[in-house]
């Protein structure tokens, strides 16, 4: 089954990262992602990496072949940015074809997002053929990849260069 597996950032507006997985290559690419992590390290965030890590992470992601979607939203209203992302990710899986929203787990928003996204696909009209989840970053090494993608994509100039031959496509709503 193909999955969004998405993470944010908050930073210069209020954007959206999804990690495209086709069915067969999670394993694998949890693997190599899980690879990447460095002894004493429970998992990758690329607020806490060195400059020459996060090129050697985007670098890696890049050569085995993590590709994302960008949602961005600039309502500067964080629970209407966020909403407007979901739902525009739920219409980009509704189109795409995709099976599966998972998302990192943040018990202060989990409700509201299940709310939204509950809307969303009904009003798609993908009840039976879209789930989602909320996941913790620790257990969800699809979900680093996410956040390496949107930290870099947030922080722009070069790191955006860097991650930019991962973006498949890119959406801005209102």
């Amino acid at each position: 089954m193909t999955s969004l597996v998405v993470d944010e950032s908050k930073t210069k507006g209020y954007l959206m990262v999804a990690v495209v997985v086709a069915p067969g290559e999670q394993t694998t690419l949890r693997r190599k992602i899980r690879a990447l992590v460095l002894p004493g390290q429970r998992r990758l965030h690329f607020t806490s990496e060195s400059d020459s890590r996060r090129r050697h992470v985007l670098s890696t992601l890049d050569q085995i072949g993590v590709r994302a979607h960008l949602v961005r939203s600039d309502l500067k209203h964080e629970p209407s940015d966020r909403e407007a992302c979901l739902r525009e990710l739920v219409a980009l899986a509704a189109s795409a074809g995709h099976e599966r929203i998972v998302l990192e787990r943040d018990v202060s928003i989990e409700r509201a997002d299940k709310k939204v996204l509950y809307d969303a696909v009904h009003a798609h009209g993908v009840r039976d053929a879209l789930t989602y989840a909320h996941e913790t970053a620790h257990h969800e090494p699809l979900l680093w990849a996410a956040d390496a993608i949107a930290w870099s994509q947030a922080k722009g100039g070069d790191w955006r260069r860097r991650s930019q031959p991962m973006i498949v496509s890119a959406a801005i709503r209102p």
